[in-house]
Order: structure tokens, then C-alpha cells, then sequence
């Protein structure tokens, strides 16, 4: 590996015992050379950059204050993580990022010690590192926990239900509040940064100790009085009070860029004796140091591989539209003819398209945060008035509510659209965000309509769909990427319920997709059909309610019936199977294979390569049918060369 002379501190960097060796006054161009560092890889990989750039200064205090590995370091979400790997025996594998068999674009526990707690879902870094806290004393140990979240994961009720918990614990935990974005901060400059070395001092928290028991000697109400003027005094120099009153002792606002405020503060508190949690606020910028960043409206969250001297980004080679802008476009398009649709998305909406409804109908577009549980039932209260709400919501993501699909939607027969990108394996991002679980998870729940897009014409009338089903709940699952380039029509049109299609037929072997696996399903056929194997393709559109009659021909007049799906085991493959036994229809020799996603979680790597993996593309579905009839493998093999 060669690694450039423009970085000399950080190449003598492997790990955080290297750069707590080094002076103080050193750190500031470690920083400098790290976000260097940072741009050059990720301008190579592509990825998540704004945050970790908003984070440099930060990752290099928090590595060089504390004793990592032993000190337990989370980044909640961990897309702001890049930084820490470079810093953790990892930047000579830093330029496989996302790719295959390289590092994955989260924090995961199997890569390194020093990620304690693998993350890609966000607001879970304060309940894991109290979990971690808790251990620690129960075990008897003393390490530091800390736990790294921003100020979009604060959104998120979880973060509230863990900082109670924390508030009102005596394990001592640190949480670091990364502000970016919230208007929560006064300015931060001199004063800011004295009043917090202050605040996170021995000897001024032992001054409050102490002012705090002596008042305790006093009646109860003047000790009440007393308290809450100490509070609500540093709560208005500060903005401390919420995390005050629930039970944290707050520190802040930090200027997270600037190592002179950062060390000393990160010293007092790592320093003192005192129980129970701490919050630290510490104000930073997204793509901070890197100009095209600063520059950009989304701060180059995510970016694909880019110029570094520019920050163009390059673009690929145009194809058909992606699922998400079509299923933009057909919710666009309903919502013109009827007034009544709403839209909701949790923290998403570029990444479901919803940025495109919110410029067309901005007051019936609702982005609720990271708060998919709010979200569902939000959507459930705006059903139950009468309006057509579309819950926007990735697969995995949805997963976060599922209590509320159960109780506020499905048992009320709430008619809720339930629109889930991401299904099926979505690449470098790996098994953190692939919808592989939705079809079982929705599909046990009574009077729910499941449908799953083919190609993108299929989507735009499904959206449709779900918009005329007013009596129930419903829901469309469709993939992340392009769509395979069929004409799109103005608008959708409703589909007949629980009803499929045949897409070609034959006679020997039945293929019936759920899903975008249709193409590979076809590609499957025509080889079968080289080697005289008459095949139908079928595209079963919905796995609930089935379409029993035309599973039940495709039984009756084919020797070999094999179900496609983008999804896990208790999909719509069971749904089949369960129709073909309590029909009767496996008591006369069917041969039925269901494909589905492997037990197991696949990580990131091209999408073609993942389905291979996975066993779903065209090669695995004719070697399937093959076997399936017994024919011999030896003589498949020539007619498919």
C-alpha cells in the first residue's frame, strides 16, 4: 500500500495508541490530514461524507481523551464513522468501502474491536451504551461509555425512552450530542466554549454538590426554590435544560471543530468521580473543510465517486428511471385527480421520492423525523378522517413500527398505504437496509393487500391500487435501483384485486414471480426453452389475498412449480404452498420448489452479485427447475454453453 507524503502525522497513525503518543499541539493537522484523507477515499468509493466531515475534530478528541477499545465508543447511525475507521487500523482498507469483501459503511462488531455496537438504523446508541454502562458496573469495571448521536437521531422516540431510563440511573454514561443541524444552540464562540470548561470542572461541580446539600437543610420549599433557580440559571446561559430535567448533567454548546474548546472539556468529564450521565453538546457543520460540501444543500451526505478537486459528482450511464422517482410520478399523479391524498415520510423524503410530491403539494407532504412508530400512527389518525395516506416508508425501516402497523392500522381495518422502497437486496448498503422481511411480517396480518412491482409500469398502477382499496390496509413493496424501461403511463390503473398474470406460456414448467425477479424469470425460461423444457412465466402481482385460480392451473398443468421472491422464508412462497396443500393439489405429484432469500444475512456488494449469492438469478432458477424434474446437470450444461 502506498500512502501519500501529504499526510505524515496520520501515516504514523495505525491505531489510537499512536495518536495519544503525540502532543496537543499536534492534533490540529492530524485533523487537517485526516479529512484530506477522508475526501480522497470517498471521492474513489463513493458513500456517506458530510457527516464525517462534520465530525474530524471530534473523532480525533475523542480517540486521543480516551482509552479506546476499553472505553466503549458508539456513533449511533455510524454513517458518520469514516473518520473513526481511518483511526482504527483500517485506513489501508478504507478505499473498499461498500464495495465487496471491503468495509462496510456502518459500524458492524465483526470488522473491528473497536466498534462495540454495529449500527445503520438510527437513535439506538444511548439505550445500547447504557446496556454497556450497566454491564460495566455489574461486572465491576470502570471503563468509559460513550455513545455519539446527532441531532437527527434525537428525533427519534427512542432516544427519549433511553435518556429516561439513563436519567434516572447512577451509571455513569457519556452521551455526545453531535448538533448539526437543530436551531438548539446559542452561538458558540469564547464564552460558550469558558462556561463549558466550567460546568465540566471537579471543582465547580463539586462547589454544586456541595451548594446542593446545604440547601437540602433547608425547608422543603426554599430547597425546591433553591434547585430549580441553579438549573434553570445555567439551562438559559446554556440551553441545557431539557437534558437537565431529564436527569443528564449537560454540558455545551462546544464548537466541535475547534480542539482548544474540545480536550479540555472532554478531559474534565473523562476526569471526574461523579455517577450518572452526562451530555455533551457539541455544534458542528456537515462537509465542514471541504468547500463543494459546505457549498452543496445536502452537505454531500451521500455521494457517489467524485471529482476531489471540483466535487463533481460522476453520474452514470442514463437508463430507465428509478422505482423511487416512477413511484414519485404515480403518486404525483393521484394526487392531482384527488385531493385527498397525503403523504408521509420518516426523515426520507429525497430517499423516497417524496421531495418530488413536497415541491408539487407541499401541505400534503408530512415528514415526521425519525419516528416511523409516530409516523404509521399518524398515518392511521389521517385514515380515520377520511383522507388516503400513503406511509412512505423504507422496508427496514417500517420494521421500526410494526406494533403500530398491528394495533393502530390492521386491527382497525385503517386504510393506510404502506409504500416500502428498498425491498429486496439493495447493494452497498448491505443487510442493514434490505427489505427482505416485509412479506412475512405484513402478510400474517389479516385483510392486509400485499402487492410487489415487476417492472415500473406495474408500480404506477399499484400505486393506483392502493389508493382505490379504501377499505383495508394495504401496501407495495418495490426495489431500490432503475426500472427495466418499459413506457410509463400518465397515471395508474387500478389492478383487480388478488388477481395475477400470465406473461408467457408453456406447458412443463411453471416460474411465478412475486416481484422484480420477473426479468430473471423470463431469461430463466428462454434458456429452459433451449433445452426443450416448455416453461410458463407467471407474475403473481399479489401475494395477499392470492390469486388460488391461477395457482391452482399452474399446479393442475405443470409437472414443476417454482415460486421467485426478493424476500425471506414465510413469504409469499409459504402463502403458495399453503394454498397447494389445503387444496389438494400436492397429492398428485407436484414437484414445488419455493426460492427465497437464504437464512441469512448477505452483505454489501453489487446487487447482481448479492442475487447470485442468494441463489435468485437466472442460472439458479434454471438449475432449480432442472433438478426439480432430475434431469441430468451434464446434459443442461452444453445446450446453455
Amino acid at each position: 500500500m502506498t500512502i501519500s507524503n501529504r499526510t505524515p502525522l496520520l501515516d504514523g497513525v495505525v491505531y489510537p495508541a499512536d495518536l495519544r503518543k503525540l502532543p496537543e499541539s499536534d492534533l490540529r493537522q492530524v485533523a487537517d490530514e485526516l479529512r484530506n484523507e477522508l475526501v480522497d477515499a470517498v471521492s474513489v468509493t463513493g458513500g456517506h461524507l458530510g457527516a464525517g466531515l462534520g465530525v474530524v475534530e471530534l473523532t480525533v478528541a475523542l480517540h486521543y481523551v480516551f482509552d479506546t477499545p476499553r472505553a466503549r465508543l458508539i456513533w449511533d447511525v455510524g454513517h458518520q464513522a469514516y473518520p473513526h475507521k481511518i483511526l482504527t487500523g483500517r485506513r489501508d482498507r478504507i478505499r473498499t468501502l461498500r464495495q465487496g469483501g471491503g468495509l462496510s459503511g456502518f459500524t458492524k462488531r465483526s470488522e473491528s474491536e473497536y466498534d462495540p455496537f454495529g449500527a445503520a438504523h438510527s437513535s439506538t446508541s444511548i439505550s445500547a451504551g447504557l446496556g454497556m454502562a450497566v454491564a460495566r458496573d455489574l461486572k465491576g469495571g470502570n471503563n468509559d461509555v460513550i455513545a455519539v448521536i446527532g441531532d437527527g437521531s434525537m428525533s427519534a422516540g427512542m432516544a427519549y425512552e433511553a435518556m429516561n431510563n439513563a436519567g434516572s440511573s447512577e451509571s455513569r454514561l457519556i452521551v455526545i450530542l453531535n448538533d448539526n443541524d437543530m436551531s438548539i444552540a446559542p452561538p458558540v464562540g469564547a464564552m460558550s466554549a469558558y462556561l463549558s470548561r466550567l460546568l465540566s470542572s471537579k471543582p465547580y461541580r463539586s462547589l454544586r454538590h456541595l451548594a446542593l446539600e446545604v440547601a437540602k437543610k433547608f425547608p422543603k420549599g426554599v430547597e425546591n426554590t433553591a434547585r430549580r433557580a441553579e438549573e434553570y440559571a445555567r439551562g438559559l446561559v446554556t440551553g441545557g435544560t431539557l437534558f437537565e430535567e431529564m436527569g443528564f448533567y449537560y454540558v455545551g454548546p462546544i464548537d466541535g471543530h475547534n480542539l482548544d474548546h474540545l480536550l479540555p472539556v472532554l478531559k474534565n468529564i473523562r476526569d471526574s468521580e461523579e455517577r450518572g450521565p452526562v451530555l455533551i453538546h457539541v455544534v458542528t457543520q456537515k462537509g465542514h473543510g471541504y468547500g463543494p460540501a459546505e457549498a452543496a444543500a445536502d452537505k454531500y451526505h451521500g455521494v457517489t465517486k467524485f471529482d476531489v478537486m471540483t466535487g463533481a459528482q460522476a453520474k452514470g450511464a442514463s437508463g430507465p428511471p428509478s422505482y423511487t422517482s416512477v413511484f414519485a410520478k404515480g403518486l404525483i399523479a393521484e394526487a392531482e385527480a384527488d385531493e385527498r391524498v397525503v403523504a408521509i415520510t420518516a426523515a426520507m423524503p429525497s430517499g423516497t421520492g417524496l421531495d418530488k410530491f413536497a415541491e408539487r403539494f407541499p401541505n400534503r407532504s408530512f415528514d415526521v423525523g425519525i419516528a416511523e412508530q409516530h409516523g404509521v400512527t399518524f398515518a392511521a389518525g389521517l385514515a380515520s378522517e377520511g383522507l388516503i395516506p400513503f406511509a412512505t416508508i423504507y422496508s427496514t425501516f417500517l420494521q421500526r413500527a410494526y406494533d403500530q402497523v398491528v394495533h393502530d392500522v390492521a386491527i382497525q381495518r385503517l386504510p393506510v398505504r404502506f409504500a416500502m422502497d428498498r425491498a429486496g437486496l439493495v447493494g452497498a448498503d448491505g443487510a442493514t437496509h434490505a427489505g427482505s422481511f416485509d412479506v412475512a411480517y405484513l402478510g400474517c396480518l389479516p385483510d392486509f393487500v400485499l402487492m410487489a412491482a415487476a417492472d415500473e409500469a406495474e408500480l404506477m398502477h399499484m400505486v393506483a391500487t392502493c389508493v382505490a382499496i379504501d377499505d383495508r390496509p394495504s401496501g407495495v413493496r418495490y426495489p431500490r435501483g432503475e426500472g427495466v424501461g418499459v413506457p410509463l403511463p400518465a397515471r395508474g390503473t387500478p389492478l383487480e384485486i388478488g388477481k395475477g398474470r400470465i406473461i408467457r406460456e408453456g406447458t412443463k414448467i411453471a416460474l411465478l414471480s412475486f416481484g422484480t425477479r420477473l426479468q430473471e424469470c423470463l431469461k430463466a425460461a428462454d434458456e429452459l426453452q433451449a433445452l426443450g423444457l416448455s416453461t410458463t412465466v407467471a407474475d403473481a402481482r399479489f401475494a395477499k389475498p392470492l390469486d388460488r385460480d391461477l395457482i391452482r392451473r399452474l399446479a393442475r398443468e405443470h409437472e414443476v412449480l417454482i415460486t421467485i421472491e426478493e424476500g425471506s422464508i414465510g413469504g409469499f412462497g409459504s402463502f403458495v404452498l399453503h394454498e397447494l396443500a389445503t387444496s389438494g393439489a400436492l397429492d398428485k405429484g407436484l414437484k414445488v420448489r419455493p426460492m427465497v432469500l437464504p437464512d441469512r444475512f448477505i452483505d454489501h456488494d453489487a446487487p447482481i452479485k448479492q442475487y447470485d449469492q442468494a441463489g435468485l438469478n437466472a442460472r439458479q432458477i434454471v438449475d432449480t427447475a432442472i433438478s426439480a424434474l432430475g434431469v441430468s446437470e451434464a446434459l443442461a450444461k452444453p445446450a446453455r454453453a
